[in-house]
């Protein structure tokens, strides 16, 4: 160290040279040794860079390497992110990872295998050929399942989701589509029509009915009351039997 030493410092030292940089730090301040070319200097940071450790001492607090194989520590011996190349596993960085664990290549670490788990079996669907459930005496039926949790890189497949088999049922003729309900519909329009024309039928018997009885009472009023014809042996002379 150059005896040249100074205590009016800048950037956090709390002691410097013009040749080392800073010799110490101020409270609270990690001091730690950055190559340059051949020379070292001390700075003072408010934390630990990339590939360091940070200790707390009573007189200094220093940034420590990391090993070699660690990007990150948080002690000498307990990594928490490795270099390229490795994978992390409990705080250890490992170039295979041990048997029953798998290396993940997104995090860099050694994982559980994950197999893959699938629900339980649908019910039988109904017995089917090409679509239909009638006019066929063999068909088919079909079941379902789907994957709960699927495998990681190494673990089990997963098994297949639907299958089928062969099924009998008892034939029956298919009804033509719309069939039943056309037949409905046509029902239901000749019923409406058949009261509509009874409606009618009988709206026009009113009407004329009502049409004949104004017409009498019209020809009622205009037409002269008859005179009562005389009787024939009113008008006879009385006969004198005297004779």
């Amino acid at each position: 160290v150059h005896p040249n030493v100074s205590q009016g410092c800048q950037g956090g030292c709390a002691t410097c040279s013009d040749y080392n940089g800073c010799l110490s730090c101020k409270p609270r301040l990690f001091f730690v040794l950055e190559r340059i070319g051949m020379k070292q200097i001390g700075v003072c940071l408010s934390s630990c860079p990339s590939g360091y450790y940070g200790t707390r001492y009573p007189d200094i607090n220093k940034c420590a390497k990391c090993k070699a194989d660690c990007d990150t520590c948080f002690t000498r011996n307990f990594c928490t992110k490795c270099k390229s190349g490795f994978y992390l596993y409990s705080g250890k960085c490992l170039e295979k990872c041990p048997d029953g664990l798998e290396a993940n290549n997104h995090t860099m670490e050694c994982t559980s295998i994950v197999h893959c788990e699938a629900s339980e079996w649908s019910p039988w669907s109904p017995c089917t050929k090409k679509g239909k459930t009638c006019g066929f005496k063999r068909g088919n039926e079909l079941r379902v399942r789907e994957i709960v949790q699927h495998p990681s890189a190494r673990g089990n497949p997963c098994p297949a989701t639907s299958e089928s088999r062969k099924c009998i049922v008892q034939r029956k003729r298919c009804q033509k589509e719309g069939k039943g309900k056309k037949s409905r519909e046509e029902k239901r329009k000749k019923s409406n029509k058949d009261e509509n024309k009874e409606t009618r039928q009988e709206s026009k018997g009113q009407a004329a009915r009502r049409q004949n009885r104004e017409q009498r009472e019209n020809n009622n009023k205009t037409q002269p009351k008859k005179r009562k014809a005389p009787n024939k042996d009113e008008n006879l002379a009385p006969v004198d039997t005297a004779h």
